[in-house]
């Protein structure tokens, strides 16, 4: 009975998997299409803007003896051109980091759905690796919709803020020209700040550091960045000759880390200003050891792993996928300290 409830679960499972599979593909292609489209609408307004900008231009060579009503035309067409350019730009950028977290996605079920079909994960042992694809599942999703609310809050908002910007500095560039002035600066600084945010967001998404420069240059950019915007206190020590390892481990030992950090906060929340958050990276011949430790009120084992929920779950379920080990060692009034370590995988130099 017990065999014909876990097969049953396991089919329900592959089922459910398939079929989120091809939503995430239909979904995909969809935004593929609006990206296509968008950017097409976005080179016709650019290149209005050009145009406009240049009549505006041949109005101020003249502006002594240009009629009124053409240097106000050409300033308002000017705003709307320039409206439209920005709140295009926002289209395009939120639908480029949604296709970006699409096609991360798609590609994780496909290698899923791969191993399922192939028989890698299949019988007893691909029903014990059920919870663990249930957690990568759930972890990419909890992450493209931490992005949707943060985009919808931040840069989303921003765009709506920018449009009543706009128009009130038109309405003031008749009637009071220095106050309309002082609005276009105000929104100047406010777009510069949206345009930091997205910067923000693509980097999370895919620090481009990590594909040009490797691991550590990247993770010395994050910790600085962290310490800049959260006001907490952090070191890093590097042991070891910097080197450069398969993509897939540069990128889940740094995803590792940023969940590490993100845990010493979390469990210090009600004291947060007050923490100190120590990374050690050592780069070994055939290993890597990350530990990250903080000296925060700490608590149990146990309740430090259930608090954190599937993030530390998931880094160790992928670790021990990896053939290392991942280690906590927390205790109540004594901080925690956190350790994993494992096997590396040098690039092959090419000839």
């Amino acid at each position: 009975m017990e065999q014909t409830n876990a097969t049953s679960d396991w089919d329900l499972f592959v089922g459910q998997l398939q079929n989120e599979l091809e939503s995430s593909r239909r979904n995909l292609k969809e935004i593929n299409l609006l990206l296509e489209q968008s950017q097409i609408e976005m080179n016709r307004i650019t290149q209005r803007n050009k145009q406009v900008a240049e009549q505006l231009q041949q109005i101020l060579n003249t502006f002594d003896s240009a009629p009124r009503e053409d240097i106000r035309s050409a300033y308002k067409d000017m705003l709307e051109t320039q409206q439209r350019l920005l709140v295009m730009k926002g289209q395009l950028e939120k639908m480029q980091s949604d296709q970006s977290g699409l096609e991360r996605y798609v590609a994780l079920l496909e290698k899923i759905n791969q191993m399922v079909v192939s028989g890698a994960v299949k019988g007893g042992k691909g029903r014990e690796s059920t919870p663990t694809l249930e957690m990568l599942i759930n972890a990419q999703e909890s992450e493209r919709q931490r992005l949707s609310r943060q985009m919808h809050d931040g840069p989303a908002q921003a765009l709506s803020n920018f449009i009543v910007q706009v128009e009130i500095a038109a309405r003031l560039l008749d009637l009071d020209p220095g106050r309309a002035k002082e609005e276009l600066s105000a929104l100047k600084t406010s777009a510069m700040g949206t345009f930091q945010k997205v910067r923000g967001f693509i980097s999370d998404l895919r620090p481009m550091m990590l594909d040009d420069l490797g691991l550590v240059p990247t993770v010395k950019r994050y910790l600085d960045t962290f310490r800049e915007q959260s006001g907490i206190e952090t070191s890093l020590t590097v042991k070891g000759v910097e080197k450069r390892f398969e993509n897939y481990l540069e990128v889940f030992i740094f995803r590792a880390i940023q969940e590490l950090v993100g845990s010493c906060v979390r469990s210090n929340q009600d004291t947060p200003g007050k923490i100190q958050i120590s990374v050690q990276v050592i780069l070994e011949e055939h290993l890597v050891k990350v530990t990250v430790s903080d000296n925060g009120k700490g608590m149990d084992d146990s309740s430090l792993m259930d608090a954190e929920g599937i993030g530390l779950k998931l880094i160790k379920e992928r670790i021990e996928m990896l053939g290392g080990d991942f280690d906590i060692d927390s205790a109540p009034g004594k901080g925690s300290r956190i350790s994993l370590q494992v096997p590396v995988v040098e690039i092959a130099e090419t000839s």
